[in-house]
């Protein structure tokens, strides 16, 4: 099976950040956001890999793109709030940008097909 490096790199961010999250106490609904919205990354961009016609594929692979902004959002936060430090998100916002603009370049080219 060929290696697809978008889903590889949203599932090390993924369970990354849920390890983060593990860490961080009392703040449940900040940490649930932060969770949904990473993996949602991923899953968007498997299921980007079945859709069922170009216009299916740009799609998904969109909302990985809106997820991935929204989750950098979620990074800033937790550092500006103190609830992370800004070297333990340092990394994992570097993934979550490397994964964006792999995004915006897929994106860019399926549109160009």
């Amino acid at each position: 099976m060929k290696e697809n490096k978008l889903a590889d790199l949203s599932m090390d961010l993924a369970v990354s950040t849920v390890k983060l999250c593990e860490n961080i106490k009392g703040h449940y609904s900040l940490t649930n956001q932060l969770e949904r919205s990473v993996t949602s990354i991923g899953a968007n961009i498997r299921e980007a890999n079945y859709a069922s016609s170009r216009a299916d594929f740009i799609s998904k692979l969109h909302i990985s793109l809106k997820e991935c902004y929204e989750t950098e959002f979620w990074f800033e936060l937790f550092v500006k709030s103190e609830l992370a430090s800004k070297e333990e998100i340092k990394n994992l916002y570097n993934q979550c940008g490397t994964i964006r603009r792999l995004l915006v370049a897929s994106i860019n080219t399926a549109r160009k097909e």
